[in-house]
């Protein structure tokens, strides 16, 4: 039986983790929310043109912050400080996360055609590919290819868990907004801190080592 968790440990494990570096995770998700929305202000949104650049623009620097927060977020969560060279380092993978990123986008557009839930349940099994890149270095097809076995049997409890993010983010606006920045770092962490727990040694031990079940509740 593969590793698990449980979504109230995992949240509140993930808030203390956070809350070791709010300061710096919550100020560089501000400074990324800024930066965005600098650019997305100075092309002015009255063309089509300007709409693709601009969201291309984004794009790309979503994809390079997302790839450098997460390994700040894994830095977090092994008790170490963020690293701004963090960014540097994991920049190189951006191919990877960029080709790898836009095949799961088809993938699940391509599911949600077919009545939705094949696209919520392809999201939900591919979702940790990125997870892989930043701290295995995997290519494009076995970031895809262990985040898939890697979820196998967990489709349900990671629903739950998109479910309380939805939560979260909910509740981040209730807070005048504001409380996005709080409460998305927050998300990101236990995205993170979960995909740490299902990735975790017991979790992928070989089946011919005959190692016993193991599930943490």
């Amino acid at each position: 039986m593969k590793q698990t968790f449980s979504i109230s440990e995992v949240v509140g494990a993930s808030w203390v983790y956070l809350k070791q570096q709010i300061w710096v995770l919550v100020g560089l998700f501000i400074g990324y929310t800024i930066i965005t929305f600098l650019i997305g202000s100075f092309f002015p949104q009255t063309s089509m043109t300007m709409m693709v650049i601009a969201n291309l623009i984004t794009g790309i620097i979503g994809i390079f912050f997302m790839l450098g927060y997460y390994k700040n977020l894994f830095q977090t969560i092994d008790g170490l400080e963020p690293q701004f060279s963090a960014y540097g380092q994991q920049a190189p993978k951006f191919l990877t996360a960029f080709i790898a990123g836009l095949i799961v986008s088809i993938a699940i557009s391509i599911g949600m055609l077919l009545l939705i839930v094949p696209g919520i349940y392809l999201a939900l099994r591919l979702q940790f590919f990125t997870c892989f890149i930043v701290e295995e270095n995997a290519g494009i097809m076995d970031s895809l290819k262990r985040s898939w076995a890697l979820t196998e049997g967990h489709a349900m409890k990671l629903f739950i868990l998109a479910l309380v993010w939805l939560g979260l983010i909910i509740l981040g606006v209730l807070l005048l907004v504001i409380g996005l920045f709080v409460t998305m770092p927050l998300i990101y962490m236990t995205y993170c801190n979960a995909f740490r727990l299902l990735n975790s040694p017991v979790a992928i031990a070989d089946d011919d080592e005959m190692l016993p079940d193991v599930a943490v509740e």
